[in-house]
């Protein structure tokens, strides 16, 4: 495809993560815009009906597509660009369909989990995660016979859980919350996908400093903990 590409994102959310490394993988060059979300540009709002990113604009000469949503930015890309990303076979590439909605049932469990406002909540929403993983765990036992999830071959499923296991490195870094104990081929999975280049070049080096700002303010049980350990940090340093 003879295109101009820019991606117009924002430096947390997973889901331009998700475009970033499909495009990365593919060798397609790109432009990257982000954008303020607590502030959003005239011009963003004019061509996102959404209000959200991502969005990939897409310029043929003085011509220019807008196109909004993750998935169908995902497809378009898999129609239009070399080096696919899914399988050729249609039931297998249904399969990985439905696993890429799955990875996005997984993220709005995450948005539940940090955002909950108590520890009951928390508690919950803990269990209701690591119960998703068991079903992730199954199907990898299942089916897989690689570090992918659809063995020796980097697919699009591969691109969405990136973003989605990236959450737990900082995660783990403010407890253990147990979500992924006891599920050996979610941490096999998650341990390939953080050492791919792909995955780690889809967010800036100061991303952990910003997730975890972002969490903090939240105002939420888990926003609670990490004001903790920041207030308890500098005592057990100096005692």
């Amino acid at each position: 495809m003879t295109a101009r590409l820019t991606l117009v994102s924002h430096h947390l959310c997973p889901y331009v993560q998700r475009a970033a490394i499909a495009l990365a993988e593919k060798g397609v060059a790109f432009e990257r815009v982000d954008v303020d979300l607590s502030n959003k540009p005239d011009w963003f709002k004019a061509v996102s009906p959404l209000g959200k990113v991502p969005l990939l604009r897409v310029r043929h000469g003085h011509a220019e597509e807008v196109i909004f949503e993750s998935a169908v930015i995902l497809e378009f890309l898999e129609e239009t660009e070399a080096n696919p990303l899914h399988p050729a076979d249609p039931l297998a590439r249904a399969r990985h369909r439905a696993w890429i909605e799955f990875g996005s049932a997984i993220l709005n469990a995450i948005g539940r989990f940090y955002s909950a406002a108590d520890e009951a909540a928390f508690r919950h929403e803990s269990r209701d995660l690591s119960g998703m993983f068991a079903r992730v765990e199954a199907e990898l036992a299942a089916r897989q016979s690689g570090p992918w999830f659809a063995g020796e071959r980097f697919s699009l499923v591969d691109a969405v859980y990136g973003p989605v296991f990236r959450y737990f490195d900082t995660f783990d870094r403010i407890g253990d919350f147990g979500i992924v104990d006891g599920k050996p081929l979610v941490r096999a999975w998650r341990e390939a996908l953080s050492e791919r280049w792909s995955v780690t070049e889809a967010v800036s080096p100061d991303y952990p400093q910003r997730l975890l700002a972002f969490l903090q303010a939240r105002k939420s049980y888990l926003s609670g903990i990490i004001r903790r350990q920041a207030i308890a940090t500098p005592q057990a340093r100096s005692a």
